[in-house]
């Protein structure tokens, strides 16, 4: 008897992965126009309050090679101060170049991925300090945390992205991690990658292992990075650094204000999304004054402040009205957006987690928000990354692949001989229209359970965390590492290897 029940077990926990498996990986458009909340008035309305904030307020500018930049471009500048004035005639101008579409390399060409238009990319969880799953608890993340995350993600092909920091290993110096994590993701992913922005000399690092494995980066990007602006108006030397080394080498940055309203903005949305827009729009002009044509993307981070806790809160109407505004301030510009997927302030893969994780993934598909950034994983403020919510998340996304294809309203489908034939009171179990479409007429879940419930209690009366828990697990047993040239691998593992030697008792991070 119990081998009989270790054999069902087994047939189900491969019914539960299979639909994840199966999903083939594709670029993802969305077919209807976006949705837009506010009307092209008051985007106007927000542009020429953002203007105002450049010309008339400013922003700090911690670095002094870049304030040479901008004087040179003609802004005005205050070197003691740190601090620039921008005309909106040199901002608009250097934005025009930015381009409004383009493609993301992956080591595997399969995989490249458009940035632009209607296009809607997934990417994982990043920068989490503990992991946690049922069996563990929550603890500080580790390399091997790394490493499975980066496995997951690469099974997955609702994730267009394999290899970003989906959590910090701990375990590793910090002034190597960088290299690890990229060797990592290089070598057990063949997805786009995203990796550290942080500074000139961690991103020229980044630069030179991807030519390792690209050669000459003169063509399409082939990594990237979020540069977050320190809202509220000040962009610091280490995001600084990382943008103007990515943006020189031609790769991909995210120039995304983290603004919470009410802290770091006034407390009204109007006014959140003004300064938000002003320093998204200094951003994306510097990296074109640096590199004209360099790929940057429109982000947004904006949200609101809880007025109890003063801490962030995720999954709001008023973030919703953030994701949908940005992606039509971002469409003002021509420039591809950037939002996130499954953000919450819950501890735990619960209720909260699910309905604010809702929150923000539909506003976000609905807008055509091209990057949708911690689509999986998000725990506690985006502090923790939760491998049964990777699951959770990645089984959302699923369905949004399965929504936004739409369905099909031809003469076969309507089938109105069938509905003759039975006829009132019948079924439609047995018609050939149902026994030739059973397999595929549905989107089948991998994690539901819609067994009655007699049989939910004899399976053990599992809830939907504990269900992810074993699709996590038996994915990973699934998992085999993408082929990559020997050479190649042996070159970056010699590269990785000097540069720790190189940064041993450095601190990249003071």
């Amino acid at each position: 008897m119990p081998e009989i029940s270790s054999r069902r077990d087994r047939r189900r926990q491969r019914r539960q992965i299979a639909p994840l498996l199966k999903i083939p990986f594709r670029q993802l458009f969305h077919p209807r126009p976006p949705y837009e909340i506010v009307d092209d008035e008051q985007i106007e309305r927000l542009h020429e309050a953002s203007v105002h904030i450049l010309e008339n307020i400013g922003l700090d500018f911690l670095d002094e090679e870049v304030l040479d930049i901008w004087q040179k471009a003609g802004a005005r500048v205050d070197f003691g101060r740190q601090h620039v004035w921008l005309d909106r005639g040199l901002v608009m101008e250097a934005i025009v170049s930015a381009p409004s579409h383009f493609t993301w390399r992956a080591r595997n060409p399969a995989h490249d991925v458009m940035l632009g238009g209607n296009s809607i990319t997934f990417g994982p969880n990043g920068g989490m300090v503990y992991a946690a799953n049922l069996d563990d608890g929550r603890r500080p993340g580790t390399m091997a945390d790394l490493e499975n995350f980066l496995k997951l993600s690469q099974l997955c092909n609702v994730l267009h992205y394999a290899s970003w920091e989906q959590v910090s290993p701990q375990d590793v110096p910090a002034s190597t991690r960088h290299l690890h994590r990229l060797y990592a993701g290089l070598t057990l992913t063949d997805k786009v990658m995203m990796e550290a922005a942080h500074g000139r000399e961690i991103t020229s690092d980044c630069v030179e292992m991807m030519r390792i494995v690209f050669g000459d980066l003169d063509g399409d990007p082939v990594i990237g990075d979020v540069i977050n602006v320190n809202s509220p108006l000040r962009y610091d030397e280490r995001m600084l650094g990382g943008l103007l080394t990515y943006a020189r080498a031609g790769q991909v940055t995210f120039i995304t204000p983290f603004i919470l309203a009410g802290a770091m903005s006034p407390v009204t949305m109007a006014a959140a999304l003004a300064q938000q827009n002003a320093e998204v729009l200094a951003g994306v002009a510097l990296t074109q004054i640096v590199r004209p044509g360099a790929p940057v993307i429109y982000g947004g981070f904006t949200t609101n402040i809880d007025m109890k806790s003063g801490s962030p809160s995720f999954g709001t109407p008023e973030g919703a009205w953030a994701l949908l505004v940005g992606a039509q301030l971002a469409r003002r510009y021509n420039l591809p957006c950037r939002g996130s997927g499954s953000l919450t302030n819950a501890k735990t893969p619960d209720a909260q987690a699910a309905y604010e994780t809702m929150w923000n993934l539909w506003p976000a598909v609905q807008a055509h928000t091209n990057l949708i950034m911690h689509a999986v994983g998000w725990l506690d403020g985006g502090l923790t990354a939760s491998f049964e919510k990777f699951i959770i998340d990645a089984e959302n996304l699923a369905m949004f692949f399965h929504f936004l294809e739409g369905f099909s309203i031809e003469d076969e489908d309507l089938a109105l001989d069938m509905i003759a034939d039975v006829g009132p009171g019948g079924h439609h179990f047995g018609t050939p229209h149902t026994q030739e479409r059973y397999q595929t007429a549905f989107y089948e879940s991998g994690l539901a359970d819609r067994s009655g419930y007699d049989n939910w209690v004899d399976a053990g009366s599992p809830d939907a965390v504990q269900r992810a828990n074993r699709i996590w697990k038996d994915l990973l047993g699934q998992y085999e590492a993408p082929e990559m040239d020997p050479g190649i691998q042996e070159a970056l593992a010699d590269y990785v290897a000097r540069r720790e030697r190189e940064l041993e008792g450095r601190n990249l991070y003071a």
